[in-house]
């Protein structure tokens, strides 16, 4: 097949000196910091400086044997990140631990910021967490992703759509972050990563968001792309470039799997509309990457005072049993799976059928 470049096209974005300074300065605009202004614009020429050589990983190290290319500079924290993967990978598949359930909100809502008041999601997650904890055998991990909008510095950092230029462009884990020269930092993901890889069970409760997921979970989501076909190895493709990436995937890409063979279990909740919709849609996703539907009670969608007040819907989650009930035997259920899954007796239905991907 001939060669195939990554086009070009898109507008220039870097910033000229005065604007970069400016915003650069606007992380010091509490007055506050007014002592210290000469110290910060003593910082101003040394950020410029990295921000114009692009040290996006300024810290790095030869990658060494294991790598397709071993003299390659890779980042250290990437290769932390890695090595967390690796130990969770580990800790997952080692017979004598525990049977371990991620549990996920994926509510942004928060009394700790501006909404004053919690989520009912955050209630129906503490409520099945005591399911999962009161199992012998079983651990749970809980990951709040409204700490995403409530703590400070802490980051779900946009996709950026490596994998539409080719497979192996998008690195396991990602690589495209963090990225000190343009200061997107304190990504959340290389800490979330290895939670989804030690985890034998996944259990998502959402609220919906104007028909879709919302912000905090859909960035995961997306960020989750590299589980699926992700390249284990950043120095075949010298870092980020796509002829390389798209050469390889040419040659012919395996699309592995990183997340497969996990049971999962998905609740979402609405007030008036868009429930059923976002429940088939995590759960074609998580499908999509391999993980198995833990089964039918495990999968739901419900209304929890429908096209009432918003001001009163904790009062209506009170006195819905019924939902409530729904909720922990969706957490029984998929305890019932992840069970299976560890005795073998759980497989994916089409793990040996030959995908129509190009090889």
């Amino acid at each position: 097949m001939a060669r195939v470049k990554a086009r070009k096209g898109m507008p220039k974005t870097e910033l000229g000196k005065d604007e970069f300074e400016h915003r650069l300065r606007q992380r010091f605009y509490d007055p506050a910091f007014s002592p210290v202004d000469a110290s910060v614009e003593a910082t101003l020429p040394i950020a410029w400086e990295a921000y114009k050589d692009d040290r996006k990983a300024p810290r790095t190290r030869r990658a060494g044997r294991g790598f397709a290319d071993p003299n390659y500079k890779i980042s250290v924290e990437w290769l932390a990140a890695r090595a967390a993967i690796a130990k969770a990978e580990r800790q997952q598949k080692s017979r004598r631990s525990l049977s371990r359930i991620l549990l996920i909100n994926g509510s942004p809502r928060s009394d700790q910021t501006c909404p004053g008041e919690i989520s009912k999601t955050w209630r129906l997650v503490k409520l099945v967490e005591r399911i999962f904890r009161r199992q012998p055998g079983f651990d749970v991990e809980l990951l709040d992703l409204s700490r995403i909008v409530s703590e400070r510095s802490l980051h779900i950092h946009p996709c950026k759509a490596c994998v539409s230029t080719a497979m192996p462009l998008c690195h396991w884990p990602c690589s495209c972050y963090p990225n000190h020269a343009y200061a997107q930092i304190n990504d959340w993901m290389n800490d979330i990563y290895p939670m989804w890889v030690a985890a034998h069970g996944i259990m998502i409760v959402t609220p919906v968001h104007w028909y879709q997921a919302p912000t905090v979970l859909k960035a995961m989501m997306d960020r989750l792309v590299c589980a699926d076909g992700g390249n284990p190895d950043p120095t075949s493709t010298s870092g980020k470039d796509p002829d390389k990436a798209k050469a390889i995937e040419l040659k012919g890409w395996a699309f592995p799997r990183h997340l497969a063979g996990r049971a999962f279990s998905v609740v979402v909740h609405g007030d008036a509309a868009g429930a059923e919709t976002l429940r088939r849609s995590i759960s074609d996703w998580l499908n999509d990457m391999g993980l198995i539907g833990a089964g039918h009670h495990a999968e739901i969608d419900r209304y929890v005072g429908y096209y009432e007040s918003y001001a009163t819907s904790h009062q209506a989650l009170d006195t819905d049993h019924a939902f409530q009930e729904e909720t922990r035997n969706a957490a029984r259920t998929l305890i019932n799976a992840v069970k299976r899954l560890r005795r073998g007796d759980l497989v994916e239905a089409g793990r040996k059928i030959t995908e129509p991907r190009p090889k």
